[in-house]
């Protein structure tokens, strides 16, 4: 009898390793940045998925990732200022878009913390954001008739914890990526997809230096210095120059006075898609961005360097902002908008 396997305990079950995910290296992009202990996979993608749209992850089963970051908007809170929670409870923050994570090394605007899979926790348990805990949210797919299969693909076993389910979805997030606007095709092979006029005079405003009066320099937007890479986004922390007297910023992170007012720096890729505007969704339209560079800087200890104009403006005219708009539309991908591989699975 005791050679007999216990009925009440069956063997587990074994799963095959799950199937590396093949990155489509896409031109003038730098290669992925993936941390060595969460390699991505096909199976631990899609579970992230799952995770990222199941309301379950939230202590009324009514929010899930994806209630704050609608994908059609590039993973923006549908033209939210600040989210509401599900008591109702409004943040502080412009919810953030979600691509090329891959090539960002902080997370929130503040910077707060350092990893994907630290930042996709703290909203679950956030009691002005989805107010549930991590204990029990792990209960509950234990339960589920879905998830033990799905982790157990990813990961070699079912187990189910806390730390699995924040690598799933830094997986997921980490796969999300935005590469394929009228600008990178334009860039690729500008003969065949080129720029109309306005859009490349935008696009050379964007890419030159602010001229003060009497440079008799071509007159620039100055963009480029925090957006100018392939990634429109210099990946650091600034502060540019909303206000005299700025918020803390990455003050928090780093304790030093000089990074007072410093917020992360996001991409202007799919800029037009993720009004309102700034850390805190001061400004409702792209044009009142515009006019901000262009007379309403905020001199303050900590503005960035590269802010120039600050107290004289860059003297854009209309119709340069109207240029400036129009290549700031370039920006925007429909591919990565409606990929159905970041779409919502229970649907």
């Amino acid at each position: 009898m005791a050679c007999k396997p216990d009925s009440n305990n069956p063997p587990a079950k074994t799963y095959p390793p799950p199937t590396p995910y093949q990155w489509v290296q896409k031109p003038f992009f730098p290669p992925p940045v993936i941390r060595s202990d969460n390699a991505l996979t096909v199976e631990g993608i899609e579970l992230g998925r799952h995770l990222f749209y199941d309301t379950q992850l939230s202590g009324d089963g009514t929010q899930s990732c994806a209630s704050c970051h609608n994908q059609a908007l590039a993973f923006t809170d549908n033209g939210r200022r600040f989210s509401t929670g599900i008591t109702g409870a409004i943040g502080t923050k412009n919810s953030m878009a979600l691509f090329n994570l891959t090539w960002s090394s902080r997370f929130f605007w503040d910077g707060r913390v350092a990893t994907l899979r630290q930042q996709v926790l703290l909203p679950i348990e956030d009691p002005i954001e989805m107010h549930d805990n991590l204990p029990n949210v792990v209960n509950k797919l234990k339960n589920s008739a879905l998830y033990p299969d799905m982790f157990g693909k990813a990961f070699g076993d079912e187990e189910i914890n806390a730390e699995r389910m924040a690598k799933a979805l830094e997986q997921f997030i980490l796969s999300i990526t935005s590469t394929d606007s009228k600008f990178d095709r334009y860039r690729i092979n500008p003969v065949l997809n080129p720029l109309t006029a306005s859009e490349q005079r935008g696009f050379d405003l964007f890419m030159r230096e602010f001229s003060p009066a009497g440079s008799n320099r071509p007159k620039g937007a100055d963009c480029f210095h925090c957006h100018g890479t392939h990634l429109f986004t210099v990946n650091n922390f600034t502060n540019n120059g909303l206000d005299a007297n700025p918020a803390t910023g990455f003050q928090i992170v780093t304790g030093n006075p000089l990074d007072r007012g410093k917020f992360k720096t996001p991409s202007l890729r799919n800029v037009a898609l993720t009004a309102p505007y700034m850390h805190d969704g001061r400004f409702s339209t792209l044009e009142e961005v515009i006019d901000h560079y262009n007379s309403g800087l905020q001199a303050s200890p900590t503005i960035d360097i590269n802010l120039k104009s600050t107290g004289v403006g860059l003297g854009l005219t209309a119709q340069d902002k109207a240029d400036l708009l129009a290549f700031l539309h370039t920006l925007s991908d429909t591919v990565y908008t409606n990929n159905p591989a970041y779409a919502n699975p229970f649907r």
